[in-house]
């Protein structure tokens, strides 16, 4: 069976940036980003440490086919996607830590 896999969207703390990844682990790669683990990463670089969307996937591989569509989609249509589940862009991983995986 295959496992299901998540696509996140990163930014920092003036909400200037907005970083499209995707992962079969979400807890593990939001740690990742917020303690810098990839020293001059993207994420590093521009101090991405707060997951403001995520969606799962029931397979890796549809996934990855929306974060290859998300990455093509302007920046006001990423924002109106945020603004529709998270219209504060709060930080979302209180929640994301607690969730079972």
């Amino acid at each position: 069976m295959e496992k299901g896999g998540y696509i996140y969207f990163m930014t920092n703390k003036n909400r200037t940036t907005i970083y499209i990844g995707v992962t079969n682990d979400l807890q593990r790669r939001i740690i990742e980003h917020r303690d810098h683990i990839n020293k001059d990463s993207f994420s590093d670089k521009y101090n991405l440490e707060y997951c403001i969307y995520y969606e799962y996937h029931p397979s890796i591989h549809q996934a990855i086919d929306r974060e290859t569509q998300l990455k093509k989609w302007s920046r006001k249509k990423k924002e109106m996607l945020v603004n529709r589940i998270n219209p504060q862009w709060e930080d979302l991983w209180n929640r994301i830590s607690r969730m079972r995986m």
